[in-house]
């Protein structure tokens, strides 16, 4: 079986509508329409510029749900990564994380520039700047081993800030 990519994630979520504000209003997803007749309390999304069907799913369970629990201790998925084209996008991202109060941490991670956050319901994702294959040098590499501390500034000076992140990577060249 060859995976090419993550087509979407469905989550169980405790309130839709705070659930949706957030991916809509913070992430940048939008509401498509495809719920089955009759089914309440889901919602898909479509992340912004995507052409897939749709790239997140959300199942209400409701306010009585527990926060998940996933975690050191315990089975579970840690989270999930979503891939933005440049370093001036994941650089927005990370300022409207913060002000919603959602930035949880951030890496350099030698061949990705990451952050990470989490939703209403505590549930973490990854939001992700790949550098291109043709940008791959060795301290790059070398620095997969090892995490550092993500300074968005000098990645954008290095790199760029319109740099298209994972062309021969993640995406074809």
């Amino acid at each position: 079986m060859g995976i090419h990519r993550l087509n979407h994630a469905v989550l169980y979520v405790s309130d839709l509508a705070r659930s949706v504000a957030f991916y809509r209003d913070v992430l940048g997803f939008r509401v498509i329409p495809m719920a089955p007749d009759g089914f309440r309390g889901v919602a898909f999304l479509q992340a912004a510029g995507s052409t897939n069907d749709h790239d997140l799913g959300l199942f209400e369970l409701g306010r009585a749900a527990g926060r998940p629990t996933a975690g050191p201790a315990t089975v579970g998925l840690y989270h999930l990564a979503w891939e933005v084209d440049t370093l001036d996008e994941l650089a927005v991202t990370a300022e409207r994380l913060t002000a919603a109060g959602a930035l949880v941490g951030s890496t350099d991670h030698g061949t990705t520039k990451s952050l990470y956050g989490q939703d209403p319901d505590g549930l973490e994702f990854e939001i992700v700047w790949l550098v291109p294959a043709d940008r791959l040098d060795d301290d790059a590499l070398a620095a997969r081993k090892r995490l550092g501390r993500l300074d968005l500034d000098r990645e954008r000076q290095r790199y760029g800030g319109q740099t298209r992140g994972g062309v021969g990577v993640s995406v074809p060249a």
